[in-house]
């Protein structure tokens, strides 16, 4: 075989064993919830599979990966190492990112295009002739994501006072929680968020006017509600024992009885 053809079919394999041993997925929500999108090749244009610009968390369970922020790897681009990135907004690509590649496991990387250190992963696959065993289950929590808040604008008659087109802007009385903009259930602490959500809405540019020389118009009124968020957990909380020690781990769907973990306690899938 020719030298050139080989030098070609060594670097061929080279990409195909860097992106069988590369796999990130990014998450839509922060904190890993909501839904997401797993890969172990390069995409050139996350619009393809309806995530572009909808990544605000990223998990690279093996290799390192650079996201940019358009198509085609263009634009602004990091690289991220193996670990956890609960949220990408520290390093503004916060519903930002357009395209995903692995990096070559020999390519040289300046530091200045690194993201930030993740939360360091641990693999928890079974390690060849590892021994296992099952440790029992103690405590169950299903933790669900952040709530979802949806906002809209309302017409809205309203009276305002002759003249008092400058006026500021005031709540409606019929409106529940705090002014706009603040956190719902904050104030005086005379107002107090309804459970499951509390809406909260303020008239847009004008008071209102409370006298004879007022006169009935039409405001926009903004309103907001917090939902809680849909599609289930976004992980559980386990605890489980193993010789006398208790142990924590939060996994992406409910547990038995028991755990398997290794001799370590370590829980292995």
């Amino acid at each position: 075989m020719h030298t050139p053809i080989r030098h070609a079919l060594a670097i061929a394999a080279l990409a195909l064993a860097t992106q069988a041993s590369a796999q990130v997925t990014i998450y839509e929500n922060d904190g890993f919830s909501g839904r997401s999108f797993t890969t172990q090749r390069a995409v050139g244009n996350l619009d393809r599979y309806g995530y572009n610009d909808r990544a605000s968390s990223v998990l690279v369970s093996r290799g390192r990966w650079e996201v940019c922020e358009d198509a085609r790897f263009r634009g602004r681009c990091v690289v991220l190492r193996q670990g956890s990135y609960p949220s990408l907004r520290a390093m503004g690509l916060n519903d930002r990112v357009s395209s995903v590649r692995a990096v070559g496991r020999d390519a040289r990387i300046e530091d200045d295009r690194y993201a930030p250190q993740p939360i360091v992963t641990q693999d928890y696959r079974r390690r060849r002739d590892e021994r296992l065993f099952q440790a029992e289950v103690t405590d169950v929590r299903a933790v669900v994501g952040p709530p979802e808040r949806r906002c809209w604008v309302e017409r809205q008659q309203v009276q305002q006072e002759s003249g008092g087109a400058n006026a500021p802007a005031v709540l409606l009385g019929a409106v529940i929680g705090g002014i706009l903009g603040h956190q719902v259930g904050g104030g005086t602490g005379r107002d107090i968020a309804t459970a499951g959500g509390a809406v909260a809405g303020a008239v847009v540019g004008s008071n209102i006017g409370r006298n004879n020389n007022s006169q009935t118009v039409g405001q926009d009124v903004q309103r907001c509600v917090d939902r809680p968020a849909q599609g289930g957990p976004a992980y559980w909380d386990v605890t489980y024992i193993f010789r006398g020690q208790e142990h924590h781990v939060q996994m992406t769907s409910p547990p038995g009885n028991t755990v398997t973990v290794n001799r370590q306690g370590e829980p292995r899938a």
